[in-house]
């Protein structure tokens, strides 16, 4: 009380009073500033982004970039207990060059099946014995794209996040503790993962010190490659793990742009057809609108019993029969220098000369078309962007389907004969038509024998592509 008469006394209290009154509202609207400031939600963050990074200069990309994952729906069923997915990713009719990329929900980014054994036995085997020629980091070019060590880091965590939430009765984690630097973070701003184990098999992969992109693969069936956008727009592989192509060599397509890969390996109607519409794409992807194509090819597989002398003990052939990871039959030796390899689609060449010369492997000209030689290689490729690094992931899962067992499907047979006869001349050398096509009139029998039975009619032709 004697203190209050002091002030109300005192002839200076009124401008001290205003003072003060003045120097706490100026606080306030400060503090109300920051507020607002720090009140912007996790969409209108991304959306802001967003705009950040679609109006970015080319190879210019803020890590800071905000990316609200999708909660993730665990599969209700253990891998052992899915069969592969079906994809027969062709039609009747005429044949027709696109992209053929359709919307891929977030759940479904990485697919697992009971083959998952026999693919992690290869992938071991391969990796062993070829590993840099098969998994690889490009360094940086500089100037133009930087290194992909950083984008082959974040993708090995965004497996290990994805794969954990999807298949949590396959894969367990432990977690660093939560990070004040948000960057340091996993998911939802959990701790970053530390450790992965893929239960079944028994294997922890430890994220702070072993390799990534040899982890990565490890993890999962699925090859994949990593493209950075460079200073000039263009698109480089500068990171990847193809254990299992068949056909093509990571060694041979490291460092290149995204149409140098395609016109080096022959890819027909790429310029006139594809390329245009490839790199706007690249461009565009955003975050959170992963993609998905499918694709496929045939294959000729020598039978185990043919191979003289027997596949040696521990070789691939011994471990890899189907010839999943390299198609042994139709390309010869995976050393074979690619020029040479790659004779049979280029423009130039001449199938019934390549014969007389020798120029075939002579597995590939000896090995009989039936039905039990000749399978389906579809592939299941997606295309996603990463938040950290703004790198294209595009993996690529393979499936094989011995024609034996395609034409039990109904209609099946008469599509594939149709797919395969609808080839242009530059798409039939492209996929060596001519390895297998013998195996054509096997499958017009099975159409003629299944509209016999009723199991299908002439005007059933519907369209359920991919499947």
């Amino acid at each position: 009380m004697a203190l209050l008469s002091f002030l109300q006394s005192w002839d200076g209290f009124p401008a001290v009073a205003a003072c003060v009154l003045a120097l706490c509202l100026l606080a306030y609207r400060a503090s109300l500033k920051r507020k607002q400031a720090g009140a912007t939600t996790l969409t209108e963050k991304t959306r802001t982004a967003k705009i950040d990074q679609k109006d970015r200069a080319p190879g210019e990309w803020d890590p800071h970039t905000e990316f609200e994952y999708p909660r993730i729906e665990p599969s209700k069923e253990h891998f052992s207990n899915v069969k592969p997915i079906p994809y027969r990713p062709f039609k009747w009719g005429d044949y027709h060059v696109t992209m053929g990329i359709r919307n891929m929900p977030f759940d479904e980014w990485i697919e697992l099946d009971c083959e998952f054994p026999q693919f992690h036995k290869v992938c071991e085997h391969r990796i062993r014995t070829r590993g840099d020629r098969l998994v690889s980091v490009q360094p940086a070019q500089p100037g133009v794209v930087p290194s992909g060590h950083a984008a082959a880091k974040e993708l090995m965590y965004e497996l290990a996040e994805y794969l954990s939430r999807r298949h949590p009765d396959v894969y367990r984690v432990t977690r660093h503790p939560v990070s004040r630097d948000a960057l340091e973070n996993g998911w939802y701003g959990e701790g970053r993962i530390k450790q992965i184990t893929i239960i079944p098999f028994g294997e922890t992969y430890d994220l702070d010190k072993d390799e990534p992109l040899k982890v990565s693969r490890m993890l999962i069936q699925e090859d994949f490659t990593i493209m950075l956008e460079g200073t000039d727009g263009r698109y480089y592989l500068q990171a990847g793990a193809v254990v299992i192509a068949g056909s093509w060599r990571l060694e041979d397509k490291m460092g290149m742009p995204l149409e140098d890969i395609h016109t080096s390996g022959n890819v027909p109607q790429y310029q006139s057809k594809l390329q245009m519409s490839m790199d706007r794409f690249f461009k565009r992807l955003p975050l959170d609108k992963p993609v998905i194509r499918n694709n496929y090819s045939v294959q000729l597989v020598q039978e185990p019993e043919m191979r003289v002398p027997p596949p040696a003990p521990g070789s691939l052939l011994d471990v890899d029969p189907d010839e999943l990871a390299w198609a042994a039959t139709m390309n010869g030796s995976e050393d074979t220098n690619e020029f040479e390899r790659a004779k049979h689609i280029n423009d130039q060449a001449d199938a019934a000369l390549a014969r007389a010369n020798g120029s075939y492997p002579e597995s590939r000209t000896s090995t009989p078309t039936t039905l039990r030689t000749v399978r389906l290689r579809s592939e299941r490729q997606t295309l996603r962007r990463l938040p950290r690094t703004g790198a294209i992931v595009f993996t690529i899962r393979v499936y094989q389907t011995p024609f034996e067992e395609l034409v039990k499907e109904p209609g099946v047979a008469g599509r594939t004969a149709s797919a395969i006869r609808s080839w242009p001349e530059d798409v039939a050398r492209y996929k060596a038509r001519d390895a297998y096509e013998t195996v054509l009139p096997l499958l017009d029998e099975v159409h003629e024998k299944q509209l016999a039975e009723g199991l299908i009619s002439e005007a059933d032709k519907k369209n359920n592509f991919p499947f």
